[in-house]
């Protein structure tokens, strides 16, 4: 936080801004034409030699900075995640539906993560969940670009797929 007015214990300070001339000022000095403007002195950067303080309606500083920060986080965008979980005997008719669902979440700007879990015994059949994989990605080619390749991680293989970026 900022120290203001009477909270800055220095005997010296530069004042910068456009209502003043930039300078070094002794501190009652400074605390004087702050006053007489009706404004308040601010230490902008406490750790210069002397401070750095301006003058500044501080009620409306801290106004700008938050209405400042609240639209650069309206700006920035959050990633969702959607998974979609595979066997490695997935048939015909249930494949095509998750990818119908893979397309939509991708057109949504989320993440994909598909994955293919092994129950069991059925880690004999890695390369079916690979192969499942592998089509999935070529099939979403128009919709997303793979993040990362199909990789087994003890009873899952999975694979991440990126949206592609709207024209």
């Amino acid at each position: 936080m900022h120290k203001i007015n009477n909270a800055i214990r220095v005997p010296e300070v530069r004042l910068v801004g456009d209502n003043v001339e930039t300078g070094v000022y002794k501190l009652a000095q400074a605390l004087q034409m702050a006053d007489e403007l009706g404004l308040d002195l601010v230490e902008i950067s406490p750790n210069a030699e002397p401070p750095v303080c301006k003058i500044i309606d501080y009620k409306k500083f801290l106004y700008e900075q938050k209405k400042r920060e609240k639209e650069l986080k309206s700006k920035s965008t959050q990633v969702t995640v959607k998974e979609i979980r595979f066997g490695p005997q997935t048939d015909e008719h249930d494949y095509e539906f998750k990818k119908k669902n893979a397309v939509k979440f991708l057109s949504d700007g989320s993440k994909l993560k598909a994955f293919v879990f092994f129950k069991g015994r059925s880690i004999i059949y890695k390369e079916q969940g690979q192969i499942l994989l592998l089509r999935l990605a070529q099939d979403l080619e128009e919709y997303g670009k793979v993040e990362s390749m199909p990789v087994l991680e003890g009873k899952r293989m999975t694979m991440y797929i990126a949206p592609k970026k709207k024209k």
